[in-house]
């Protein structure tokens, strides 16, 4: 069993997380920040199992500092934006982590944690991770708003959904969310200064669903919070011009590229490389107008 504990060279809690700044580092940085995804899973839609080796997992969290990202995302439990995930037990995901999450951190980029449940983001606080990436929005661990808190770090809430319903208003939906998941965090004490909005492509929703969510992400802006899309080899690029995950980075990057037009501060991406020159040679190119 894998100790859940904080580790022993320093005490738990808010005290004695760093990490309070890292979203306001971030945002001073002038120019879309790309966030490396680091799925150690078996299952994930696009790339489960390439990294589930805890060697091949930092080596890839270290290709993708190289190649330019401002942030590694590590997930150790698949969400599947399409299809049932399988559900992984608290202990099955640190037992991904135990290696990989420690290692990452000390190569000195911030870490963000990708998991649902409050008792594994409480554990990769304590060993470094500076954000929380929480895909249910702090609506599905009802512990996860006051870990949050207590540790005084940033969080990316999602928006999502059980399942996509092509009859509603997505936008009023994701709206109608956000709206839930801010007023848990301010019962908790999660400051809102420290929160990002992610309205979650390819989550609960069709594809349609999903390139509305990217058209119409400006509208968003009324929450005055910073905005993260991930639409990294998403299904509806598929819906457009069918091809397998690993070969819609063309689709991927034309998203990536409308959402930040559109107000998105942070690119949720899995080839860093290719989406760090897109947005820097965009932002340098509008630097020039």
């Amino acid at each position: 069993m894998i100790d859940a504990s904080p580790p022993a060279s320093g005490a738990s809690g808010a005290a004695s997380t760093p990490n309070a700044s890292a979203l306001t580092k971030l945002l001073a940085l002038r120019r879309p920040r790309v966030v490396g995804i680091l799925n150690v899973t078996p299952d994930s839609f696009s790339d489960g199992g390439n990294f589930l080796s805890p060697d091949a997992a930092v080596a890839h969290a270290r290709q993708m500092i190289a190649e330019g990202a401002d942030i590694i995302d590590i997930g150790a439990e698949s969400t599947r934006p399409y299809g049932d995930p399988v559900a992984v037990s608290a202990a099955e995901e640190l037992r991904r982590l135990e290696f990989v999450l420690p290692e990452t951190v000390r190569m000195g980029l911030p870490v963000s944690i990708d998991t649902m449940k409050a008792t594994v983001a409480a554990w990769a606080l304590d060993r470094g991770a500076a954000i929380v990436n929480d895909v249910w929005g702090l609506q599905r661990d009802p512990e996860m708003a006051e870990i949050i808190a207590s540790y005084r770090v940033p969080v990316v809430i999602m928006h999502n959904r059980d399942a996509a319903d092509p009859r509603i208003d997505i936008m009023a939906d994701i709206a109608a969310f956000f709206e839930r998941s801010l007023a848990i965090a301010a019962r908790a004490g999660v400051q809102r200064d420290s929160i990002v909005l992610d309205p979650g492509i390819g989550f609960g929703k069709t594809p349609e669903q999903s390139m509305t969510a990217i058209a119409k992400l400006d509208r968003l802006r009324t929450f005055d919070l910073p905005l993260l899309v991930g639409a990294s080899r998403k299904r509806f690029i598929d819906a457009v011009i069918p091809a397998p995950p690993e070969q819609r980075l063309g689709g991927s990057i034309a998203a990536h590229i409308l959402a930040v037009k559109r107000g998105a501060a942070f690119i949720r991406a899995h080839d860093v490389a290719a989406t760090v020159q897109a947005m820097r040679v965009m932002a340098a190119i509008e630097a020039n107008a």
